[in-house]
């Protein structure tokens, strides 16, 4: 398998998103982005952290986050 395929854990989904890493597993328990359980692993497939990435996107602004402080 190669590397770009391989099943991610919550600490690289964060590093991935450039969070912390105890919003990635929240982001994880809340069931916000489909997980593999093997026992009490859990796994993110890297095509599923992209889709969440993509679906995250604010169509409003065309893909474009406004920050307001």
């Amino acid at each position: 398998m190669s590397e770009e395929n391989q099943l991610l854990t919550a600490v690289q989904v964060a590093e991935r998103l450039n969070t912390s890493k105890a919003f990635a597993y929240t982001l994880l328990r809340r069931g916000e982005m489909p997980v593999v359980r093997m026992g009490k692993t859990v796994r993110v497939r890297p095509e599923d952290l992209e889709m969440f990435i993509v679906s995250s996107l604010d169509e409003v602004n065309h893909g474009k986050k406004t920050w307001k402080p």
